[in-house]
């Protein structure tokens, strides 16, 4: 009676169900081992903390905040863009904080989309993307991305009209929750596509800096002239494990910041202060608690790698991300391997369905337990009778 009609109609958060189903299963005295979230288990680095608590001290930080930020985490944003992609940034115009990217995703497409409006997703996809055009009013057009060609967009997938009607194209490497990444030309491509079609371009890069091997992940805005339809999001939500700090950016095309910053300043009030000057310290420290972070992520990825692959689950090694996006054993939907790990063996894997009709045969496992969680979760999974979804 009091929900809207739009609310009403939205799918369940599916990262949310997963909790609950854990709490259940908890509250009988199931040990479960939860690979599903990707929240980083590692602590935040204490010289981050260490600002927080010195700032969080001053009287002048518990003001409200400028609506486009505290102007020295625009700046901080500004100098990580220079010196790490050599992309130059102004901060009181291409420079808004966010409290997560998450939430610049949703408010960004309420920001530039009416009703009705089509904005084309990559499929599989961060779910936020779909759910944000849906309470918009705004119709989704999956981009299909296979892993025959290392889930990089295909833009003849789509049809004259859906391209005609976009207003709007995320794009998101490395990948959640494919763990594929991109080279410049990926963003080439993509930056000819919109403008040759007049669409916003919005790269979703959460993880830009979880990267293994030698890998760099790049910038959209390294791409000439691509500041004149797109915008990119970051977060120091995995990079420097501040989930629950809720700090990330968004930067690129004047426009479209300015756009968000209208809607965002009717709703909110930007982030706490101190959080913003300890992200600001988070940027222009030398990453060294980013490369260690990475290292840690590395290791569980190859441990739980070579464990899945000895089991017949084939997975690719990626090469950035704290997941594993792995094909489940022949015989099995997505569903029915899901709900065997969960009732065999208490363990919690996130559906590749809940990524798109493109993630049906695939679960996204999350890295972020330590090395003995990994040893018992690995234990379990060879426990079990994979071989008997195999029809005769």
């Amino acid at each position: 009676m009091f929900v809207s009609k739009r609310l009403q109609n939205m799918p369940k958060y599916v990262f949310s169900e997963f909790q609950r189903k854990k709490k259940e299963l908890q509250e009988k005295g199931i040990d479960v081992i939860d690979l599903g979230i990707g929240a980083p288990d590692l602590p935040t680095p204490s010289f981050i903390c260490d600002v927080l608590t010195k700032e969080v001290r001053k009287s002048e930080n518990h003001r409200y905040s400028n609506y486009s930020g505290d102007l020295e985490f625009r700046e901080a944003v500004a100098h990580f863009y220079q010196k790490h992609y050599g992309v130059s940034l102004d901060p009181e115009t291409e420079v808004l904080a966010l409290i997560g990217s998450k939430e610049g995703i949703a408010h960004l497409i309420q920001a530039v989309i009416d009703p009705g409006d089509k904005v084309i997703i990559p499929d599989p996809g961060y779910p936020v993307y779909r759910m944000g055009v849906h309470i918009a009013g705004a119709v989704s057009v999956p981009l299909s991305l296979d892993r025959s060609d290392g889930y990089q967009p295909d833009y003849k997938k789509l049809s004259p009209q859906d391209i005609n009607e976009a207003k709007l194209m995320f794009l998101n490497y490395p990948s959640n929750p494919t763990t594929a990444t991109a080279k410049i030309d990926t963003f080439q491509k993509a930056v000819t596509f919109v403008q040759e079609n007049n669409i916003i371009l919005a790269h979703d890069a959460a993880y830009d800096l979880v990267t293994f091997n030698g890998y760099t992940s790049p910038s959209v805005l390294q791409v000439p002239h691509a500041k004149a339809y797109a915008v990119e999001f970051g977060s120091l939500s995995k990079s420097f494990n501040m989930t629950g700090w809720r700090i990330g950016y968004v930067v690129g095309n004047q426009e479209v910041i300015g756009a968000l910053k209208v809607l965002k300043s009717n709703v909110d009030t930007s982030q706490f202060l101190p959080i913003q000057k300890a992200a600001a310290a988070a940027l222009r420290s030398d990453f060294q608690t980013v490369r260690e972070n990475n290292d840690v992520f590395y290791k569980r990825m190859k441990k739980l790698h070579q464990a899945l692959d000895s089991m017949g689950i084939s997975a690719e090694e990626p090469k950035g991300t704290i997941f594993l996006w792995a094909k489940v054993p022949k015989g099995f939907t997505t569903d029915t391997f899901v709900q065997k790990l969960l009732t065999e063996a208490a363990i919690i894997v996130t559906p590749g369905t809940a990524f798109g009709k493109q993630g049906e045969g695939y679960i996204r496992i999350s890295l972020s337990v330590t090395e003995k969680v990994l040893d018992e979760t690995i234990s379990r999974l060879e426990k079990l009778n994979l071989s008997e979804g195999i029809p005769d």
